[in-house]
This record gives C-alpha cells, structure tokens and sequence, in this order.
C-alpha cells in the first residue's frame, strides 16, 4: 500500500494527515513532540495553540467566517474538533485549548490507516510527503527547506498575549459586552478613562522588552507580520495608536450606555472562564513589566498571570517562487507544502492549507491531478495570492475578501457586497466540491 509521509502534528499536518486518510491512503505521521520541544509548545499533544485561544470570526460575512464555511463544506477535522471544543466568544470561534488539543491528538492517532511517529524528521523522507512543520520548524529541516526552495533566510517573528487568573479579574471596574451587539456579551470590557489610557501608554512605551534567546536571534531584514505585532510596537507608532487598534472603544457601551475613551478587551481561554485572554496585547515586554504596565488598567490591577507574553520566530517561504495553487512545489511534485511555512497567516488560515495539501497527496498518490481550487473560494484565492504574488515583496497573507475577484455586477454597499462575496464563493465551491467527491466516488 503507497504510504504518504506528513511532517509535523500541528493543525495542518493534523489536518493534512486526516483528509490523506479519509481516502484510504496510509499515512505516517512525524511528530517530533514531546521528545524534541520547541520554544512555544508546552505538551505532546497535536494540534496544540501556542497564541491565541481563538480561531476568529465565526460570522458568515466575515473573511474568516467565510473560510470556516468552506472547511466545514470540505470536511475538515479542525473545524470538526473546534466546535466540539469552543468556549463563548461572542461572534468569535474559540476554544478550551486544552480539549481541543485532546481532541485532534485523540482522532488523529485513532484512525486505522494513521501511524503517529514521535521523533523529528530532520530529512525529506521518499515518496510522496507533505511538509507542515510550523511557524518552529526545527533548524534542521529549516536547513532541508532552504535548500530545496533556493532562499536565503525563511523567517519572521510572532508574539503571544499573557493570560490571566479570571478570578484576579476586578469585574466591578469594567463590564460584559460584544462590540456592537454582535453575538453573545462573552467579552469583559477593561474600560479606561483618558487619563487612565494616558498613563498606561507612557508606561508601555517605556517599559522594557526581554532579550531575544539565542535560538532567536534577530537579524536585520527578518520581517514581522503586521497581524502579529507587539502591542508596545504599536503603541509607539503614536499616543492614539492603541486607540484605533486593539484598544478601540468603538461599537462598546457600559452599563450607563456611556462609550469609554479606551478598552482593554478580556476573551475566556476556557470552557470554564477561570482563564483570561488579553485580546490584541501581545507583547515581548519582559515579565515582571507586564505585570506592572497591565496591572495599570483598573480591572486588571490585581490580576495574576498564569503565562505571560512571549515572542517567537516564525518560519516562512517565498512561496510564489516555488508553489503552485495546489500547494504542490513546481520542480519537484511529489512534495507539498502546508500551514503557516507557506505564507499564509492564522490558524484557520494553515488548516485550510493542511486540508488542500492533503487532498492533493492523496489524489497524486491516486493517479489523479491536484486540485485547483475555484478563485470565488476564500480557500482558492488564499492559494491563489500565495502562489502568484510579487515574490520580492511577499509576506504572510489573512484571508480577507481583497483576494476574492471582484464581484460582477459591483455591489455597492459594503455589507451587501460581503454577503454576496460569501453567497458566490460558497455556491461555486459547493457545485465544485461535489464535482469532485462524485469523481472520488465513481473511481472507487
């Protein structure tokens, strides 16, 4: 039986792994965790979240919202587990990471047709492999990957924002509420007043940031994306910086209807909500000054932290160099590349690389083309722009409906014209997706 290899267990190679199995390949799985960890995981567990406890928007006419719409059409495990496992967030998918990392390690390592390898890949093995080692790939196969994609450096830096106690939390200095109205009030408001917010920016901008590690050095020229900025990057961009980003008051009201001049915004980390999210703050600020400068915001003056903030290096390519719209690299087919290594950005946004790169092993070790995605999709379009963008000025890209072709006629109102961005791409992708499972069908 043809065998087809997948480097790395996060959510990609999980991903990745699953939909080779689910059409009758088998599959050998490397997991290099817990016997060789990374800087940023903390367990063995596939699939683990090392930032963020959530998976963004959940609204159909969100981008991401869309995305996760198309992975539930094409079957994905990752959604699959996510709402298994998601926590109240509003309009937001989150999750108990912990349950939902228990749950992709749990389907994953029981499908009859995966076998799990704990030890760390350092080459390509033979055959038909799909590489989705992370945004932590190891520095060997780092070593592998530049010499296969012709670069020169594959990296980038991402940060993490600190959790805290919930029961620290002072829910009489703030209030419930999702931004708008939009969904259930699952978010604790950290309201600050002018002179509140004023203090507190002086104190972030002059705060002191820890020192790279040595396994992150930062050369001139690495890149960050600007999703993942620190939020003391940010606030030195101006003293209303804050204001427009993570800290926008915008769309939220207190109890006396009153809109605060800044929020601090808490999301639960849990199913239980003993654990707090600090939305938008993550930070390379050394511990003990984020215990001091956020500790600033009235709610969370005795707040205690259960992990702080941190920053990591990242791994990417240049994609369009070297990948087609399948995720399939150009000069050597049998290779597929999956998640954040491929220069898309979020979690979502990896699985659904981890899902085509998987789709497209099986089909190749099947005898089959690998498959395009339609340019309506969200999913096609992300392939599309990582495939086909200016290679000299390529960096990580979010789902986002500027990647979707224009609509025809125009639509002119902006929430109208993402429905109908989302109506077209789920439509296509639909007829396009059973196409291909009436194919599967028929060659089986």
């Amino acid at each position: 039986m043809t065998v087809v290899t997948v480097i790395g267990g996060g959510l990609a190679g999980s991903e990745a792994a699953w939909q080779v199995a689910q059409r009758g390949l088998a599959v050998r799985l490397y997991e290099m965790r817990p016997q060789v960890m990374t800087p940023a995981h903390h367990t063995g567990d596939l699939a683990e979240l090392v930032c963020s406890n959530s998976l963004g928007s959940a609204l159909e006419t969100t981008a991401g919202g869309l995305l996760k719409r198309e992975l539930e059409l094409m079957g994905s495990l990752i959604l699959e587990a996510a709402r298994r496992t998601q926590v109240p967030a509003g309009g937001a998918l989150a999750v108990d990471r912990e349950r939902f990392a228990q749950e992709v390690t749990c389907r994953v390592t029981s499908h009859p047709r995966i076998e799990v390898v704990r030890e760390e890949c350092r080459t390509i093995p033979e055959g038909i492999v799909v590489i989705a080692t992370g945004p932590l790939t190891s520095p060997a196969l780092s070593s592998t990957l530049q010499r296969i994609t012709k670069v020169e450096n594959l990296h980038f830096y991402d940060a993490a924002a600190p959790i805290v106690l919930g029961e620290t939390v002072r829910y009489d200095l703030g209030f419930w509420g999702a931004r708008y109205g939009k969904g259930s009030p699952d978010y604790f408001n950290c309201p600050l007043t002018k002179e509140e917010y004023l203090a507190f920016w002086n104190a972030l901008v002059t705060a002191e940031v820890a020192p790279l590690h040595e396994h992150e050095v930062d050369p001139e020229g690495f890149p960050v994306f600007e999703g993942c900025l620190p939020v003391e990057v940010i606030a030195k961009r101006g003293q209303d910086a804050l204001r427009y980003g993570p800290f926008r008051p915008v769309g939220l009201v207190d109890q006396e209807g009153r809109r605060p001049y800044a929020v601090l915004q808490l999301r639960r980390e849990n199913t239980e909500a003993t654990l707090f999210n600090l939305v938008g703050c993550q930070t390379r600020l050394k511990w003990g000054e984020q215990k001091r400068v956020f500790r600033m915001i009235p709610a969370l003056q005795e707040a205690e932290f259960v992990r702080y903030g941190v920053m990591h290096r990242n791994t990417f390519i240049n994609s369009p160099r070297v990948l087609t719209a399948g995720f399939q690299f150009r000069e050597e087919g049998r290779l597929f590349l999956a998640g954040q290594v491929t220069g898309v950005e979020g979690y979502v946004e990896s699985t659904a690389s981890g899902l085509l790169a998987g789709v497209n092993a099986a089909r190749l070790a099947q005898g089959q083309e690998p498959l395009v995605l339609p340019r309506e999709s969200m999913l096609g379009s992300l392939a599309h722009y990582v495939s086909t963008a200016d290679p000299e000025h390529f960096q990580p890209m979010n789902a986002n409906f500027g990647i979707l072709p224009p609509l025809d006629p125009p639509v002119r109102s902006k929430q109208e014209r993402k429905l109908a961005y989302t109506q077209r791409a789920l439509r296509v992708l639909a007829e396009f997706w059973q196409g291909v499972e009436e194919e599967s069908t028929w060659r089986n």
